[in-house]
């Protein structure tokens, strides 16, 4: 079995998290702590699902490693 470690304590703020309620309502989180914070929060009927997107470049000249 492969085991994968942990690199940096820095966090990882490459994606925005969506929370799509069952009735089309939606609320972005800009982390996944507080995304999962609302998450176990909120009733189990209100819920449908998590989309997650990318985080726009503030700079579209933005080559290779940050």
């Amino acid at each position: 079995m492969e085991s994968f470690t942990q690199t940096s304590d820095m966090l990882y703020e490459k994606h925005t998290y969506q929370l799509v309620y069952q009735n089309g309502n939606k609320k972005i989180f800009e982390n996944y702590y507080d995304l999962m914070h609302t998450w176990v929060n909120t009733k189990k009927e209100l819920l449908s699902h998590v989309e997650v997107l990318d985080k726009k470049n503030k700079s579209s000249n933005v080559k290779g490693f940050l």
